[in-house]
Formats: C-alpha cells, structure tokens, sequence
C-alpha cells in the first residue's frame, strides 16, 4: 500500500503549491474520486472553488470540460444534440462536455432543476440516454460541482435527489492569515496551473479506483457504521435518516482514505474523517438553521466506537 501512499503524497504536495491551505480538502477531494464518486463544493464566490477543480485536472492528467450553469442553460448544452448531415442524409450526433473525464459544474445552483436533472444518470450510471441510445461516458468520470449559498441572488436550491447524488459536499472557507498573506505576495494561481505536469498516468487512477473495494472492512466496523445509520434513522432530530446510499457512501469513502494512508484496512477514525464530507448535506436538508458540523459531531459522539 506505501507506493499508492507515496504517490497520493506527491500529487497532493503538487496541489497544495497552488490551493495553499486547504490539504485536508484536497484529499478529501482525491478520496472521493478514488471511491469513484462525485463531490459538490458550497462556499462564497472568491475562495478558490473553480482553481482547485483545473489543479486537480491538471495534475491528474484528465480530459477537462467547464461547464458554466446559468438560468438558460438546457439540458442538450450539457448531453449534446443530434443535427441533421444532409451529405449523409441522417442525423448525427454531436457530444456534449459531459463526455469528458473531468466535469466542473460550475455554480451547479443557477440553473433550474430541469438542467440540473441533466446530470443525475451521468453521475448515477456514468452513462447518458440520448434520443433512446445509451452513451458510456468516459472512465474516469468525475464531477466536481461549486454552488454558491442559496441567500445569494439567483439561485435555484438543488433536489434532495440531485444533492445525494453527491458523494461529499465540502466547503474551502477563508484562508487564514499567513495563508492569505503568501496568496497575497505570491504568483498568480491561474498563471501556476499551466506549469503543473500530470503526476498520475489513467492507468494509476483506475488501478487505485480497483484496489479501494478492496481494502479490508472488520465485521466490527460495519456494526459502528450501521449504528450510526440506525441513531440517524431514530433521533427526532432528523424527519428522515440516512439512506443506504449514504451508508455505501461512508464506507467507500473510509477504504479510500485508509488507502491513502497507506493502510490496507480501515480504522474507526477513517469514518469519522470522512462523515463530515459524506453527511453533513444530507442531514443539512433536513434540519433547519442548524450548523452541519455541530450535527455531525453530535451524531458522532451518540455512538459508541
């Protein structure tokens, strides 16, 4: 398990050059890909959000689409159209970005729910079904969606279906002082980014992907996971618990960070890293006004390890 280790080390030292600050993040954000999920990141316009997703893009060496989510964005400018070839006398289709490997869905929350639907199969089957042909998408297939906080003028809340289609939701937050300080004095993040070479081959991420279902789970640790499913399920705190979904979610999460840590089991504290991520915005729909933190804590310290 080192080499992997190693080399995760070494890709997230080349982000961090870039994104200073955030390498809990950052790795957060590479163990969702590893678990072959997707991840939504919530936060104010500025923090840094759309750079993190061309870094990671950058450095892991994937086919790159930006797609910008406005209130008349439609579905076929996300799919693709097929357009009539009159040499050929047919129709033909044309791809949309999402067939790439890498998908920035930028401020995902400005456009309406009929665009935002456009990507619930291509996120749930890694395919999309056009004009009654089933398409395969790219392998890897990753999103990373930004949404800006839903006070802010023009925003579209995302269904509880298209959210839990999210593997993580992650927020960046304000650097701190020394942080904003060298960002301050420092190069410009967007000119760093054509530096970057690619530190994993397509090989490597889908070799990793393949041993994460891999990595060892105790009998034990699948009770404390179900515990904390069945105390989400039953504390009035939450009108509904976490799904199954979420419960694979957790799991798949916890093998890839243990394999980023070199570990080729998983640890309790695994799942505590990675419940955060994992939860915090299926149970924010839930509970309103409540800080996602303090009820992920809460739910955390309910259960006994």
């Amino acid at each position: 398990m080192t080499p992997i280790k190693h080399t995760i080390d070494q890709v997230v030292t080349q982000i961090s050059q870039v994104i200073l600050g955030k390498e809990l993040q950052i790795r957060l954000v590479l163990s969702c890909l590893m678990a072959r999920g997707h991840v939504l990141i919530e936060d104010v316009p500025g923090v840094g959000k759309t750079t993190l997703a061309q870094v990671l893009a950058q450095v892991l060496g994937l086919s790159f689409q930006r797609i910008q989510f406005t209130s008349d964005l439609l579905p076929a400018d996300i799919i693709g159209v097929s357009i009539y070839d009159k040499d050929a006398k047919q129709f033909k289709f044309h791809n949309g970005p999402i067939f790439a490997q890498m998908i920035l869905a930028d401020e995902i929350n400005r456009a309406t729910p009929k665009t935002q639907s456009a990507l619930l199969e291509a996120m749930g089957e890694h395919q999309v079904t056009v004009e009654g042909e089933t398409r395969p998408l790219p392998s890897p297939f990753f999103v990373l969606a930004t949404q800006n906080p839903l006070h802010q003028v023009g925003t579209f809340p995302l269904p509880e279906s298209q959210l839990d289609r999210f593997m993580m939701c992650l927020a960046l937050g304000y650097p701190n002082h020394e942080t904003e300080r060298a960002l301050l004095k420092g190069t410009d993040r967007r000119d760093m980014i054509k530096d970057l070479v690619p530190s994993l081959t397509l090989s490597q991420i889908l070799e990793i992907q393949q041993a994460v279902p891999k990595i060892h789970v105790a009998d034990a640790l699948i009770s404390y996971l179900q515990a904390i499913l069945e105390q989400s399920r039953q504390s009035p705190r939450y009108r509904v618990g976490l799904s199954p979904r979420a419960g694979l979610a957790i799991l798949h999460c916890a093998q890839a960070w243990a394999l980023m840590q070199g570990r080729d089991y998983v640890v309790p504290e695994d799942v505590q890293t990675v419940l955060p991520g994992v939860i915090g915005h299926r149970l924010a729909t839930l509970v309103e006004q409540q800080d996602t933190r303090a009820l992920v804590n809460q739910l955390i310290e309910e259960v006994a390890v």
